[in-house]
């Protein structure tokens, strides 16, 4: 596997993952041009969550079915469609729809993850879905930024006509260079959508780091929506754009993906999740060592994103490396299992960070944050205790 090819596909899905980002910094003005209530601008965030939760389950086993390059870039086509009606609307419950399509559409990147585990040698594979991931997550964290930088100097609908005319071109791309990936015979679609269930119940280590992954992602988007907040309050006083440039500084949590990949590919993978466990719960706690709106409230702020997004990015490939490993038949509803368990986190994440600075200050916030992935590592401590195997390569059906 060349190695264009594995930062084309890093570079594709960091892309794609942004489109379910843009909406989140431009809740207000969408909401205002679409005159959303302020009771219901939420549903802008939510729709495109949904979409994406329904083509986790829906669309992503797919890729044990139906050949990955036509399936990705037929799904690819479908966000710029989701995008172009979004850029179009004029009304509410239309933007809405097209919101929810872009989240369907986005489900691409799962197709892409597992695709590169099967074109990677074993013993690169963790080395390679660490790099993919690392384009991913890259994506996650300049979508904000770019969305507020693009609508200050023109306005909202040019993030739209960017991204669409951006999945048009990659979708182009994409044919060109992805190589044809057909996967072996198995149950038709109705079969691998009830296989799931099956899989879920009889893959331990499905449960287990979608499980610690739940909540490490909890904490990193409890953090992500608290912290606008935080530095937008007269105790920090941040404008618009000094909270999208703050927002630059989990970027570089990103170097640790494929860190994390080349430790699990030597053998190290419970090492390097207690690790996540421990710095991602320090991160929070760093933020409490400071006055707030202090200088250096502000720096502990900027290393605990830092921080804590290392060791999010880093967990997330230790748990796809463990579970790609289970065999390449299941790989896509394997996948798609183990994002929409994590997304589940993620979103519950959100929902207490907004509850809790509203409630409590950032100080509950923080709490709630650091015993997050403590939770998990008391989780994952009860894995040695009962003997579960280290997780390896296994190759070939499960």
């Amino acid at each position: 596997m060349p190695s264009w090819l594995v930062l084309m596909l890093a570079t594709a899905c960091g892309l794609i993952v942004a489109n379910i980002y843009y909406a989140q910094p431009l809740v207000g003005p969408i909401a205002e041009s679409l005159s959303l209530s302020p009771g219901a601008a939420g549903l802008i965030v939510t729709m495109t969550q949904v979409g994406y939760g329904a083509g986790l389950l829906l669309v992503v086993p797919l890729g044990d079915l139906v050949e990955n390059r036509r399936l990705v870039i037929s799904v690819v086509l479908l966000a710029a469609l989701a995008l172009t009606a979004a850029l179009f609307a004029h009304h509410a419950a239309t933007f809405l729809a097209a919101a929810l399509g872009i989240g369907f559409g986005s489900v691409a990147v799962q197709i892409l993850v597992p695709y590169a585990a099967h074109l990677a040698p074993p013993e690169r594979r963790g080395q390679v879905v660490g790099t993919v991931m690392s384009g991913l997550m890259l994506g996650i964290m300049l979508a904000r930024p770019v969305a507020s930088a693009l609508t200050e100097a023109f306005d909202w609908q040019a993030v739209f006509v960017l991204s669409a005319l951006l999945m048009v071109a990659l979708s182009l791309v994409l044919a060109r260079v992805m190589p044809a990936r057909r996967p072996r015979p198995g149950p038709g679609y109705g079969g691998l959508l009830l296989s799931m269930g099956w899989l879920l119940r009889h893959t331990p280590i499905l449960r287990r780091r979608a499980l610690y992954q739940a909540f490490l992602f909890g904490a990193f988007s409890l953090f992500w929506t608290a912290v606008p907040l935080l530095l937008a309050s007269p105790v920090y006083g941040f404008s618009q754009g000094g909270i999208a440039l703050f927002g630059l500084a989990g970027v570089a949590g990103a170097v640790a993906a494929p860190i994390a990949g080349r430790l699990a590919d030597r053998g190290f993978t419970r090492p390097a999740t207690v690790s996540a466990m421990l710095i991602s719960s320090a991160a929070f706690g760093l933020t409490l060592l400071a006055e707030p709106g202090s200088t250096l409230a502000v720096a502990l702020l900027v290393i605990a994103a830092v921080v804590l997004d290392f060791g999010v990015s880093a967990n997330v490939v230790l748990g796809q490396r463990a579970i790609y490993g289970l065999g390449d038949t299941y790989r896509g509803r394997l996948n798609g299992l183990y994002m929409a368990t994590f997304f589940t986190g993620g979103a519950l994440g959100s929902a207490v960070g907004g509850w809790s600075q509203a409630h409590g200050g950032w100080s509950l916030t923080a709490t709630i944050g650091a015993l997050l992935p403590l939770a998990a590592l008391g989780y994952f401590l009860t894995e040695l205790a009962l003997g579960v195997p280290e997780p390896a390569w296994l190759d070939g059906e499960a």
